[in-house]
């Protein structure tokens, strides 16, 4: 994979990015950009050129940042990392998602004929996650020893906790873990032909149980996920600005 103008980092919280942060400066690179109402932190981590973000919570900030960022810095592939809550019993708190896919489930425009998820005007449901970045993950996830599954991101400005949504979304995309950035970045990145990749470590069951469970294990989860994308990262050593 050609990185030769570095990686995009995004997360929506801060609790994902700052392991992230932290890491650039003890390795001694890590400068803050401000553009529009972003603070970009571009440095280099295990020898490869990166710019972390935080984009803050939603589909339409995710959205927004991800275009910010390939405009003003010209990164070759884009990867998201945090957390997200399981729709699959078998996939647990702890455990990692590397999507496949990431679809928008609340997108419905199904009385003009178009499938549950489809944006009218483009020719795809869902939005790819690239190859070449996924294998990297799963690689970096055996590494660290992390339970980690391939499966469909699903996303909306919805935060998941009836179950009557949750059956909803499985019944009709397939979804493994659902949250609320990954298909607006996704579909940005598929916009502009950037390779990207979505990492979620599960916080939460998506079942009603959030409350208790996401205050305990949304810093833990994060921190999984930042160390599984630092790792992955470091595969790509050795590209340039």
């Amino acid at each position: 994979m050609q990185c030769a103008k570095g990686i995009g980092v995004i997360g929506a919280m801060d609790v994902e990015i700052d392991l992230l942060r932290q890491v650039m400066r003890e390795q001694g690179s890590c400068e803050e950009v401000q553009a529009g109402p972003y603070t970009f932190y571009r440095g280099t981590m295990e020898g490869t050129p990166i710019v972390v973000v935080q984009c803050q919570i939603g589909m339409v900030n995710a959205a927004a940042c991800t275009q910010r960022l390939i405009d003003e810095f010209g990164v070759a592939a884009v990867v998201n990392t945090g957390v997200a809550g399981s729709l699959n019993a078998d996939i647990n708190i702890g455990d990692v998602v590397v999507a496949t896919d990431a679809v928008n489930h609340y997108m419905d425009v199904g009385n003009l004929g178009y499938a549950p998820g489809q944006t009218p005007g483009l020719s795809t449901l869902s939005f790819p996650c690239d190859e070449t970045l996924r294998q990297a993950a799963l690689s970096a996830a055996a590494e660290l020893q992390v339970t980690t599954w391939e499966g469909r991101v699903a996303s909306s400005d919805l935060f998941v906790r009836e179950d009557a949504d949750k059956q909803r979304i499985v019944s009709q995309f397939g979804a493994s873990c659902c949250e609320m950035e990954g298909a607006a970045i996704a579909q940005v990145c598929w916009l502009n032909q950037i390779p990207c990749a979505i990492l979620r470590a599960i916080s939460d069951k998506a079942d009603g149980s959030a409350e208790v469970d996401y205050p305990t294990f949304e810093a833990a989860a994060a921190k999984t996920c930042a160390n599984l994308t630092r790792l992955m990262i470091g595969s790509f050593s050795g590209f340039s600005m």
